[in-house]
C-alpha cells in the first residue's frame, strides 16, 4: 500500500508576524526620534545650511542687480508700433495716437514687461473703429493685427449724419468730413437715437436692417442712382427684423419696394443677387428708375415680374411737405 504524503499546512502566523515588523519599521521610520537622527547628521546639516545661504545671497543680489527692463535697448516708444496690415482709408490715420490717448497708455514700453501683450491688446479693443484684435506679437517690437470696422451707411437725424458699419454700429461722427459722410448710402426714417457712445450697437433693429442693406448695395449703389434708403416706422419693440419691409429712394423720387433685409429668413423671400439682378435689368431695360413719366413705385418683391405704379400725387405732397 502507498502512503499518503503529508498535507502541507499554511503558515499564515509566519505571514501576519512578518507583516506586524514591516508596520513597526515603518512606524518607527516616522517616529520624532528617527527624523531628529535623520536630519541631524553633519552631511544633512551641511546641505540645509548651503541651501538656506544660497537663498539668503540670491535675494541680496537680486536687489543688487539692475532692472534690465529700464535699459534703454528694451524701451520701445508706443506710437511705433506696428499695424498689420496698414489701416484701410476710412480709418484715421492717427489710429495709434488715439489708441495710446483714450487707454492713458505710457509713452514708453519694456518689451520684458510680462503684461504687455495683454495690455497693448485690451487698449486696442476698446477702440470705436476696432472690431478685433487678432493677435498681438511682440519680438524687438510690437506687431498688432486689428480687423477694423468698416463704414457702411449714414444714419440721418434731424439733418445730422452718424456713421454705422454694417451690423448697426455707431462709429465716431467725428471722423467724418461733410463730403466723407456723402460718400455712403444715407438711411432715412429711424426715429431713434444712438443707445451707447461709438463702438457700441445703435440698439434699434431698424437700423441693424438698413445697415445690411446698404453693405449689399454698396458697389451698386451709385450706378443705380439710388440716394438713401427708407426705413419702416417700427412703431413697437416686438416686431422682429423679417417684420420690417424697406424702400430704395431714387435721385428721380422714385420708391423701389426692396423687402426684408438681406439676412432674413423669411420663406419665400428673393435672395440679394437676385433682386439686384431684377434692379439692374430694370434699369437697362428703361434707361432708369424714373423714365418715361416717373416717379414710380416699384415693386421687385415677386418672383417672375415687376409692378410699378406713378408717384407723382404722392412725390408732390413730400415735397410740400419739405417746404
Amino acid at each position: 500500500m502507498s502512503r499518503k504524503a503529508p498535507k502541507k499546512r499554511p503558515v499564515k502566523k509566519k505571514v501576519e508576524v512578518i507583516e506586524e515588523e514591516e508596520l513597526e519599521e515603518e512606524a518607527s521610520a516616522l517616529s520624532p526620534s528617527f527624523l531628529i537622527k535623520v536630519l541631524f547628521r553633519p552631511k544633512v546639516l551641511l546641505m540645509l545650511a548651503v541651501v538656506a545661504s544660497g537663498l539668503f545671497f540670491f535675494q541680496k543680489l537680486k536687489h543688487q542687480l539692475p532692472d534690465l527692463s529700464q535699459l534703454e535697448e528694451y524701451q520701445l516708444e508706443t506710437k511705433k508700433l506696428s499695424l498689420i496690415p496698414a489701416p484701410p482709408h476710412y480709418v484715421p490715420i492717427d489710429i495709434v495716437d488715439q489708441v495710446i490717448k483714450r487707454s492713458q497708455l505710457p509713452e514708453k514700453v519694456s518689451l520684458l514687461d510680462q503684461g504687455l501683450v495683454l495690455k497693448i491688446a485690451d487698449a486696442f479693443q476698446k477702440h470705436p473703429w476696432v472690431q478685433k484684435v487678432v493677435s498681438v506679437q511682440k519680438t524687438n517690437t510690437l506687431e498688432v493685427e486689428v480687423l477694423f470696422r468698416k463704414p457702411a451707411a449714414m444714419v440721418e437725424i434731424k439733418q445730422a449724419l452718424f456713421p454705422v458699419d454694417n451690423e448697426g454700429v455707431l462709429l465716431p461722427p467725428e471722423d467724418f468730413s461733410v463730403s466723407d459722410a456723402r460718400r455712403y448710402p444715407v438711411i432715412t426714417g429711424i426715429l431713434s437715437n444712438p443707445a451707447g457712445p461709438a463702438g457700441t450697437s445703435w440698439g434699434d433693429l431698424t437700423v441693424t436692417g438698413a445697415a445690411q442693406l446698404a453693405e449689399a448695395l454698396g458697389p451698386h449703389w451709385k450706378e443705380l442712382d439710388i440716394v438713401s434708403i427708407e426705413a419702416p416706422p417700427r412703431t413697437t419693440t416686438e416686431l422682429a427684423l423679417d417684420d420690417l419691409v424697406y424702400r430704395l429712394i431714387t435721385t428721380g423720387g422714385s420708391e423701389i419696394v426692396w423687402g426684408r433685409s438681406p439676412k432674413s429668413q423669411r420663406r419665400g423671400e428673393l435672395r440679394v443677387d437676385q433682386k439686384i439682378g431684377k434692379l439692374e435689368k430694370y434699369y437697362r431695360d428703361y434707361g432708369g428708375f424714373d423714365r418715361p413719366h416717373g416717379p414710380y413705385e416699384i415693386d421687385i418683391r415677386h418672383w417672375q415680374e415687376i409692378s410699378r405704379r406713378p408717384l407723382k400725387q404722392q412725390s408732390s405732397q413730400r415735397t410740400l411737405m419739405q417746404r
